[in-house]
């Protein structure tokens, strides 16, 4: 596994907008770590609920938070605009692992993540089957080094 510094722009199959505010830079006049996280799960999520009529209040099921992690590269700042791009790495019965690039829109991957959504039951907390809807969204998006496990819908 490498540790992302050479990844680019187009080794994300979605570039998903975000903007930062004036907020976000620390006292060192650059996006704090935290914000990085704030800003990758902004675009999973909005892209997922812009392109997926489900109701994220109301759904049998939850996408939550298993693993995440990122490496910094090169500084970002408000008030530029950035990018999170978005790829799936790893696409499984209940887990999706997402590779997430946050840049510029001209330059260079700045920072690359990964994030891990286990899909549960709302209920009783347990691991469910990634619902298709979102199973055939995650599909769209899937790196051609993507890990598939086996498609175990009925």
């Amino acid at each position: 596994m490498t540790d992302g510094a050479e990844l680019t722009p187009e080794d994300f199959p979605l570039h998903w907008p975000v903007l930062t505010r004036w907020t976000d830079n620390d006292m060192f006049g650059h996006l704090n770590n935290a914000v990085y996280y704030e800003l990758f799960d902004t675009a999973i999520n909005a892209w997922i609920n812009t392109n997926c009529n489900v109701d994220p209040v109301t759904a049998s099921w939850l996408g939550v938070v298993a693993e995440s992690g990122c490496r910094y590269f090169a500084e970002l700042k408000f008030p530029d605009p950035l990018v999170v791009g978005l790829a799936v790495a790893r696409l499984g019965n209940s887990s999706v692992t997402y590779r997430l690039g946050l840049f510029e829109p001209d330059g260079p991957v700045a920072a690359v993540g990964h994030w891990v959504h286990v899909y549960v039951d709302r209920t009783s907390r347990r691991p469910v089957p990634i619902p298709d809807v979102i199973r055939d969204l995650l599909q769209s998006i899937c790196s051609p080094d993507a890990t598939r496990e086996q498609d175990r819908r009925g």
